[in-house]
């Protein structure tokens, strides 16, 4: 049994075969996720788990050397993009709109869907090197 990181071992795997500039996606309770990208559903109940916790979890073990946001968070859920910058420290957050926003998730490899009920608690994580 794994003791430490990602205990998910559906998060667990897609982190490990992550390469450079793969994303991944972790999402509120209510972005659409499309087709194409493999959905992860972590939501138990509203605000369970937080997107902010998961998305912690999650830089913990990914280098990410860029993160897309949706450019409404800003507005709209002003203390959700505090915390989320402060978590991404010194890693540069790149804005596009909503609707540009929801049409990158198709590429991602997985789409991790949290129990966040906060507007636009959205991010896609872009993959660095460790090297």
């Amino acid at each position: 049994m794994k003791k430490i990181g990602i205990l998910n071992a559906d998060i667990a795997a897609v982190v490990a075969e992550m390469g450079h500039l793969d994303t991944l996606t972790v999402a509120d309770a209510g972005l659409p996720i499309p087709d194409s990208a493999p959905r992860i559903d972590l939501v138990v109940r509203p605000n369970l788990p937080r997107f902010l916790d998961v998305t912690t979890a999650i830089l913990e073990e990914l280098k990410v050397q860029e993160a897309i946001i949706a450019r409404e968070m800003t507005e709209v859920s002003p203390e959700t993009y505090a915390g989320l910058r402060a978590i991404l420290g010194e890693t540069p957050i790149r804005m596009v709109a909503h609707s540009e926003f929801k049409q990158l998730t198709a590429h991602s490899k997985a789409v991790v869907r949290t129990g966040e009920f906060t507007p636009y608690a959205n991010v896609i994580l872009v993959a660095g090197v460790v090297f």
